[in-house]
Parts: structure tokens; C-alpha cells; sequence
């Protein structure tokens, strides 16, 4: 495990934790039921390590999960340009880091507040709150924005604008289920479906042309 993952889950394996001494006096079988909740959260909060393509020209997926939509649409909250976008959906069995999906610096980190609408259904981009995220470099800047969905209520940030990251770098998480998504330059090839599995840090999303 993670330390730094794991450690969002700090307040919830004590609750959980004290709840299954006190049941364990009074039920075998609520014991049990606390004693899965427990295994879960590990689950949940597991943070496995990534082979990331050497590729100079690949885009990895930001976040684990499966590809709800890639759609032409314009991005203007930052860089207010027409834009590709491809929606990740995280399902509660997903891991929830998030990671740079190009190598580069950090140049934007806006969180805005919103409601939690359900992370599958369209318009929860445009309600929900959101982490936007500029990660620049001298081929391409990619926005990324983190979504909260109906259980999804907390986007975590580790790391800050002016940071430096690598293609893959862990940056923040979103705690149980939500949707990323990915703003790519229409010059950008699409290397993934609708419907797709992606791994975070790890799958191939898109690639810029040749420099």
C-alpha cells in the first residue's frame, strides 16, 4: 500500500474500526459485515505502481476507469479552444489516482464548487464540483478536470501549480466514484473507444503528432 493513499483513508478505517470493537460484544454477524466495509476501504485505496510508455508523442489516461464519451467540444475555462475530450468514468471498484498525462509543469489548478450528480450522465460536467488542472509542456498543454460523482464527495490535490511532474506522476485522487476527463489538441490521435478500459498512467489515450 501507499502511504500517501492510504492515508486519505485515515478517518474512515478508525470509524470503522471502532465500530467493529464495539458490534463484536454484541454480533458475530455485524462484525463480519463492519469487517468486509474494512477490506474494501484497502481495496479501494490501493495504489498500484505503472509502466508508463517511453513514447515522447503518447497522452496516458489521467485516471483508471472506463471511456464514457470522446467528443469535439470547446474547453473554455482555460484554454478556450475547440478541444477533443475524452470522459473516463471510475466505478467504485476503479483506483481513483489521478496522473499527469504528459510530462511537463503544472500551469493552472482552479477547484470550483458544484453539486454531486451522478458521474455517468452528461451534464454532471458542467454541475458537479471540479479540480481543473493545466499541464503544459512545449509540444501541448492538456487540462484535465477531476469530477465528483454521486458518492464521490472529496477531490484530493498533492500536487501544486509550478510543480514539475513526469508522464504518469500520481497528482490527486477522487474518493469513490466519479468521472476525469481528459481535453486533448485536435491534432492528437485517438488511440482509445467508447467503452474501453483504461489504466491510469499506463494506457495510451492519444499521441500528438510528429514533432
Amino acid at each position: 500500500m501507499r502511504l500517501q493513499t492510504l492515508a486519505e483513508a485515515r478517518w474512515i478505517l478508525a470509524i470503522l474500526a471502532v465500530v467493529a470493537l464495539v458490534i463484536l460484544f454484541f454480533s458475530a454477524w455485524l462484525f463480519l459485515l463492519v469487517a468486509i466495509l474494512i477490506a474494501y476501504t484497502f481495496y479501494f485505496f490501493r495504489d498500484p505502481e505503472r509502466s508508463v510508455p517511453d513514447d515522447p508523442n503518447a497522452i496516458v489516461a489521467a485516471a483508471d476507469g472506463t471511456i464514457t464519451d470522446i467528443i469535439e467540444i470547446d474547453e473554455g475555462e482555460l484554454l478556450k479552444t475547440k478541444t477533443r475530450r475524452v470522459g473516463i468514468f471510475l466505478s467504485i471498484f476503479d483506483v481513483h489516482t489521478n496522473r499527469a498525462p504528459i510530462e511537463g509543469k503544472i500551469t493552472f489548478r482552479q477547484h470550483r464548487e458544484g453539486l454531486c450528480v451522478d458521474a455517468r450522465k452528461p451534464e454532471c460536467s458542467e454541475k458537479n464540483e471540479a479540480m481543473v488542472w493545466a499541464f503544459e509542456n512545449p509540444r501541448a498543454t492538456i487540462v484535465v478536470r477531476q469530477l465528483t460523482g454521486a458518492i464521490a464527495r472529496r477531490i484530493v490535490a498533492w500536487l501544486a501549480v509550478g510543480d514539475e511532474v513526469r508522464k504518469g506522476e500520481r497528482f490527486g485522487m477522487i474518493r469513490f466514484g466519479s468521472r476525469t476527463e481528459v481535453y486533448l489538441p485536435l491534432s492528437a490521435t485517438i488511440a482509445v473507444k467508447v467503452g474501453e478500459h483504461v489504466a491510469g498512467g499506463s494506457t495510451i489515450i492519444a499521441r500528438l503528432p510528429e514533432s
